[in-house]
């Protein structure tokens, strides 16, 4: 019997309808013998399980769960509706998402469904009744994961007819009358107004753009579609499965629907790590993409750690899918650095998790993923990965973890934030979640703790709160913050929208204009062409302009004026991105009374209960002591 362990548990994801029944034993027992503890299966099985309609072959599936429970692994099942199977397409062919131009994405891969379908959810509902009533009771299924990585390959906005009726439902029970909804969105502007719910169309295949507070409806709205095609599932497998904790693998650098309503229904919120393929396909420099090119970037995995772990209810969290060599979907695929698949292990555990979850077990040979590694290689031997597994698996034997995490510095963040700046961005490049980013790496460059927050979270125990982008404050948010006493750092086009994207009366910044000590009378956005040039710094991207009495504290060379202070608050007049960002949170941490001197290129450092962790991405080492 394998033995969970109390620091962090470890496992794999394993497809066993993909290999010989003969291999299953021979899987299990060397998953056992590595220190694995937990399998994760069944999430694209469908086809399998219901090979036609009403017709469910369990026979392979039981053998397959009896094998592992016979290891003593423990095994979170997943919902297999991420691929319903062909003959369901056929059988209700309108079930697809339409992409914005209205064309059908249909089957042939995976995630080929339109969350607002109702035919499909029932179908989901079905079929993952039939999976919670056959092995809900089982002992050796210790968890769920319901689905598979909600919106992946763009799949929560569909254009569909499902989804316009949904929507004018959907915005039928938020304004009641149409009249207030033609008031709440301004569409007296270009004669937009409505006679009734019943006219309103998708916001998509407009001559130009639609108006922004109708596809802030229509974000929200999917994203309540993902939520609520989730919730019906944890319901069922509560309801059949009960004591066991049902999760969802959430994605990198993924903002499409909001994590914390997701989180508020599950038992732990998981994601899937995957460092190098990030570092590739995301807005990284050229130069980090060199220098980091097999280890990704210091605060790729961190980041996501922390924001997961603050959606999460209960700060319980896992990384269910763990990149232990290339992955087959970037640009370019390297294998990571040895000893980088222990590292980033070490550094999810110093975050919190409870599981770190490889994966695959096995590369499979066929198909499109033929190309992304595991920790067994297609003819079954073991991939580098495999020994470094087994390391952190040995670690994590001697390791006794005592205490909570120290509270340094909050960083907020909210999913509307970056629909809004998606929407209406105003500039390139203005994302909200990418100056969060900029504002987390500032942090923990400092070797600080970053808890990243929403808005409605308590800031009790903090010295320092970081707000990167937060458009829409609430009158309970700007409250907290008023009562704060520790040093504040607020971001450009914070509070510079009400609910529906109106600017508020009192113009920017809102609700939090006494906080800052002035308001915004006009913002631009720069051309790369026009920089304005500190002292080692400078305003790039953004420029909003302040009247007040917060006094300048970071000026350019030309007299603009790059952040403002008043009192233990100060306003971030400029993108918070690059040298100005850091050297403006690294005086706030210093006036905190935190830590406030730059670790070395490449060094992070966490601290968790009775133990610090340091971490060097350049020489690929861990360092734990005891504190």
């Amino acid at each position: 019997m394998v033995e969970a362990n109390p620091a962090m548990d470890l496992g794999v994801c394993y497809y066993p309808e993909h290999w010989p029944e003969e291999r299953w034993a021979t899987d299990a027992q060397m998953m056992a013998e590595l220190g694995l503890t937990t399998v994760r299966i069944g999430e694209f099985a469908w086809s399998r399980i219901e090979p036609d309609a009403g017709r469910l072959e369990w026979n392979w599936l039981d053998r397959a769960i009896e094998t592992l429970h016979a290891a003593g692994l423990k095994i979170i099942l997943g919902t297999p509706t991420a691929t319903p199977p062909k003959w369901l397409a056929d059988q209700m062919p309108d079930m697809v998402a339409l992409d914005r131009q209205g064309r059908p994405r249909g089957f042939g891969s995976r995630r080929h469904y339109c969350f607002s379908h109702k035919g499909y959810r029932e179908e989901a509902a079905r079929i993952t009744r039939a999976v919670a009533k056959r092995y809900g009771e089982h002992p050796a299924i210790t968890g769920w994961q319901t689905d598979n990585e909600f919106g992946c390959h763009d799949t929560v906005q569909s254009f569909s007819a499902a989804a316009r009726g949904a929507f004018r439902e959907w915005l039928a029970a938020r304004y009641e009358d149409i009249a207030a909804l033609n008031e709440a969105w301004g569409n007296v502007f270009w004669s937009m107004e409505y006679r009734s719910f019943g006219e309103i169309e998708l916001p998509n295949l407009t001559v130009t753009e639609a108006n922004p507070a109708h596809w802030l409806a229509f974000r929200r709205f999917s994203s309540d579609q993902v939520v609520s095609f989730n919730k019906a599932q944890v319901e069922i497998l509560r309801e059949l499965s009960p004591g066991r904790d049902v999760m969802h693998n959430a994605m990198g650098f993924y903002t499409g629907y909001d994590h914390h309503d997701l989180a508020a229904d599950l038992d732990v919120l998981g994601w899937d790590s995957y460092p190098l393929g990030f570092l590739e396909q995301f807005r990284f420099s050229d130069e980090e993409k060199r220098k980091y090119a097999r280890q990704g970037h210091p605060d790729i995995a961190a980041f996501h750690h922390d924001l997961y772990r603050g959606c999460a209810k209960g700060g319980r969290w896992s990384v269910l899918e763990q990149q232990p060599g290339p992955v087959n979907w970037a640009r370019h695929n390297p294998a990571p650095l040895p000893g980088m698949v222990r590292l980033w292990s070490l550094e999810a555990l110093a975050h919190g998790a409870e599981l770190v979850s490889y994966f695959r077990w096995r590369q499979f040979p066929k198909a499109q993923e033929q190309m992304h590694a595991g920790l067994l290689r297609p003819d079954g031997e073991p991939a580098p990965a495999f020994g470094e597994v087994a390391q952190v698996a040995e670690e994590l034997g001697s390791l006794k973890l005592a205490g909570e995490a120290t509270k340094h510095a909050a960083l907020v963040f909210s999913y509307p934030s970056e629909w809004i700046t998606q929407i209406q961005p105003q500039g390139e490049g203005c994302s909200a979640s990418w100056a969060a980013f900029a504002c987390y790496s500032a942090l923990r460059k400092l070797g600080l703790n970053v808890d990243i927050v929403s808005p409605e979270a308590s800031l009790d125990g903090y010295a320092l709160v970081v707000i990167p982008c937060e458009p829409i404050v609430s009158e309970g948010f700007s409250a907290r913050l008023a009562e704060f006493s520790g040093q504040i750092v607020i971001g450009p086009r914070s509070g510079s929208r009400g609910e529906d994207f109106a600017i508020p009366a009192n113009l920017a910044p809102g609700r939090l204009g006494e906080l800052v000590g002035g308001k915004v009378v006009r913002s631009e956005s720069l051309s790369p062409l026009v920089i304005h040039q500190g002292d080692g710094w400078r305003i790039a991207k953004w420029l909003d302009h302040l009247e007040g009495d917060a006094q300048p504290e970071f000026t350019a060379e030309d007299g603009a004026i790059a952040c403002w202070k008043h009192g233990p608050v100060r306003y971030c007049a400029t993108w918070p991105e690059g040298a100005i960002v850091d050297r403006l949170i690294e005086q706030a941490a210093k006036d905190s009374g935190l830590p406030s001197e730059r670790m070395r290129e490449g060094y992070r450092r966490r601290t968790r209960g009775n133990h610090r962790f340091d971490f060097d991405y350049l020489s690929v080492s861990v360092d734990i002591e005891d504190i």
